[in-house]
This record gives C-alpha cells, structure tokens and sequence, in this order.
C-alpha cells in the first residue's frame, strides 16, 4: 500500500535523508536559516544523532552506558530544532521529475510519499564486509551503529569469550583491539598488509607494532586471501602458514565505503569516491544537495577528489548543505586531512599528506624525524614521542607530518595544519615561541626540533 503527504505550497519543504552526523545538522541548520520551511528527517535505524566514534569505548567500558552516546532522541530533537523526525523509515526511492521521495514505514510496514523542493542526502557510509564472511554468521559484526555495538555486547554477555579474531588493523581496528583487551579477551589480528596500520609511515607502523607486541596481541600481516573455516553458522578458525588458529567470535573492521544505493538508483553523478558535489554540496541535481560521509571532498594539495569520513567533516559539511537547501549560497574549503586515533596509551596522529601518497603524487619532497621526550626527563609520566615533518624541496612548504605519543601530539596535528593552511614552511617551526613548564611540557618542543633539523634541507 502506497499513499501520498501533500504539504501547504506557500512553505518550503526540505528533506533530509540519514539522521547520523550530517542529518541533524544539515536538518537543524536549513531550519535556522527557513523558520517556514516544513524540515524532515529520515532515518533507517532506531537512532538519530549517535556518537559513531564514541562506539569502541563504549565496548571497552570506558563510557559506560550506550546510552550516553545518544545525544538527541527523535522528540529532543524535534521540540529543540523544530525538525520533524521518522526513525526506521527507509527512503528507498527518489522521483527526481516529481520532486518525491518513497518512504517504507518499518514499523508498519507501509510505504508514504513526500514531495521535497530541496533534498538533502546523508546517508553517511557502511562497514565493508570480506566477502566469504556473510551476514548471516552468527559470531561475525561488525561496529559500525549503535545496533551493531548491541549485538556484540550481547553476544559478549551470553557466552564466556576467551579469544577473539579482528580483521584489519586500521583506525577501527586497533580501537577495537584496545577495548577487548580492556575486557580481558586475547586478540588476534589479521590484515592484508604486512603491518597495522597502512595509512601510516614506516616508522609509525613499527612503533604500532612494537606496543602491539608488549599487549600479547598476535598480529598476522599479508593475508590477503584469508582461508577461514566454518561450522554451520558460526565461523571457527583461520589457516596462517599451516597452523589452525581457532577463536570464538570476529569483529570486522576493514574500513567503510560511501552508502550510495540511493544516488545510484536515482542516476544522480557519482565521482570516483561517492557522490559528486560541487562546492555549495549541490549534486548533478539542482533541487539535491548531500553532505556526509557519502560524498567525497576536494584535497587541498591537489584538489583531486577523495574520501574521507569524518565525523567532523560531516557536521561541518551538514551545515553548509542545510543553510544552502534552505537558500544560502555558502561554499566548502579543500580539506586538510587532520586524523588522530588513539593507540593503548599513545595516540597517532596524521596530518597532511604522508609519504606514500606524497610518492603517488609524484611530489619532489623531503622529511626529518625527531624523537624526544614530552616533557623535561626527569618529570614523573616524561615519554618519548616521535614526529616526522614532510615538505616540499626547494620552498620547505609543509605538506603532512605524523606523530605519536602522548597527548600532546593531538596539538602538534592542529598547528601543523594551520601551518599548512598559511602555507608555511617547515623552518618556521623553529621560529615559534613554544611555552614551557616543566609537568606539562619539554624544555625544547619537539617541532621546534623537527624546524631546526631540516635548515639546509630545503635551502
């Protein structure tokens, strides 16, 4: 059964599809800048505005309550912003000559159209899957949602896991890997590449490896074609150079992909990492707009497209999308990727480009590397921590960097970024009036180390 909703002509009517990061805020901005437009939000899932990146701590107990990365229910979210909110509603068709969109009530199990003058897509990004291991696996997830961080607690609850395999050894991965041992579970994990952490330098990788290794974590590198073995629905055991390895649950954290179904089947322009947009988020179709991780992003050393789903960047991106839907005329920036992760008790961060792709780029670079203490040695809690600086040979421009260590490697990511974002040089660190004080920080900072080490370098 199919109807149809007809709103009152005289008012605007803006739709959002997706209520993750993007959703809320493009909803809640076009409803800003139009007080008049009739705004609504659809969403797949039983939750709107969920902290998506806040998931691993919640599985290793470091916030306690899922709850608490739930920030808006659908009614906050419409008595606060004005935002008319359907959770597990399902967009499942766009009539871009009609200017509707088909919605399937899951509840009830009927579908409703909505005429749009502006659309909004958010539709965010899914988990990638390895292809052998089917949803239908009963101790295989992935934690991607709210709903998949429910499964693998129940899942945890019901059964006395020892052992646990993760594919992947990314960002999610090594985040994953944290809150399991936090749960007193031995980890294994497997990755395509030969070290964690592929998006990383060399010198990163080894360091990651290094604190893997004083965790007990068994980590397996260049399996690219996994032979895993199954009894009835539940995977059981992987074979790594003759041995059987067996565990009793996997967690999948090989990355995510754009969630594109919709844009495809409506035939709006796709790039070649999601959906195509111009620099007011307007798609191929002047009356769409999308904004999220299902869109991908001008870099700013090249302008060529790329994909980065951030969290951040959604929210920034929802804003500009929402305010434009609504009739603004703002446009986005090229994006400096600026991506920290936290790792045991180091974090890494990376800023820029790093030297693979600065090799792909086929840039004529230079790099230097320190490593130091953070703060004065003797001080309780003094750590070493590692930074590496790539620049442009000749002009000494800043084109990435990457850290790890303590917290402060979170500031050193953000100056490097504004460095870049002037278009500074890797000299000018030395330059730099860094404070000091002896519990809190080094007598000689580290990028003042990594400005001095590359004079002559570029000179």
């Amino acid at each position: 059964m199919k109807t149809k909703v007809n709103f009152n002509s005289r008012f605007k009517n803006i739709i959002v599809v997706g209520g993750n990061a993007a959703g809320p805020a493009a909803a809640a901005k076009a409803k800003r800048v139009d007080p008049s437009a009739n705004v609504l939000m659809f969403e797949s899932g039983n939750y709107i505005s969920t902290g998506t990146c806040e998931l691993p701590y919640v599985l290793g107990g470091v916030i306690d309550d899922y709850n608490k990365i739930i920030f808006y229910s659908p009614e906050e979210f419409e008595s606060e912003k004005g935002v008319k909110v359907f959770i597990n509603h399902r967009v499942d068709r766009i009539d871009r000559i009609n200017k509707r969109i088909l919605v399937h009530d899951l509840i009830k199990n009927c579908s409703v159209e909505y005429p749009y003058d502006k659309l909004i897509l958010s539709t965010g990004s899914k988990a990638k899957r390895i292809d052998s291991l089917t949803p239908n696996l009963k101790n295989v997830f992935t934690l991607k949602s709210v709903k998949d961080l429910l499964a693998i607690q129940r899942y945890l609850s019901n059964l006395k896991l020892k052992k646990i395999l993760i594919t992947g050894a990314g960002y999610i991965g090594l985040e994953v890997c944290e809150a399991l041992i936090k749960r007193n579970i031995e980890t294994i994990i497997l990755e395509k590449e030969k070290m964690p952490l592929p998006s990383a330098d060399p010198e990163i990788q080894n360091l990651i490896s290094e604190g893997l290794n004083e965790k007990n974590v068994k980590f397996y590198g260049g399996i690219s074609n996994p032979k895993f073995h199954f009894d009835d629905d539940y995977l059981k055991s992987i074979k790594i150079d003759g041995w059987q390895i067996e565990f009793d649950a996997a967690i999948q954290a090989i990355g995510v992909e754009p969630n594109i179904t919709l844009a495809i089947a409506a035939k709006l322009e796709l790039g070649k990492h999601g959906i195509k947009v111009d620099q007011n988020l307007r798609t191929s179709d002047q009356n769409i707009f999308a904004a999220g991780d299902c869109i991908e992003v001008a870099n700013y050393f090249n302008r060529r497209p790329m994909y980065l789903p951030l969290a951040t960047l959604a929210r920034d991106y929802g804003y500009i999308a929402g305010e434009n839907a609504a009739g603004g005329f703002k446009s986005v920036s090229r994006v400096i990727p600026n991506v920290a992760v936290k790792i045991f008790d180091k974090n890494f961060v990376k800023v820029g480009l790093s030297s693979i792709e600065a090799d792909d780029q086929n840039m004529n670079y230079d790099s230097v590397s320190a490593i130091t203490s953070n703060l004065v040695k003797i001080m309780p809690g003094a750590q070493n921590t590692f930074g590496k600086v790539i620049f442009e040979r000749g002009t000494g421009k800043i084109l990435g960097a990457q850290f790890f260590g303590g917290n402060e490697v979170i500031g050193y990511g953000d100056l490097i970024s504004l460095v870049i974002k002037n278009n500074g040089s890797v000299k000018s660190l030395a330059e730099i009036n860094f404070n000091y004080t002896p519990p809190k920080s080094p007598f000689i900072n580290l990028l003042s180390i990594l400005g001095k080490k590359s004079k002559g370098k570029h000179e």
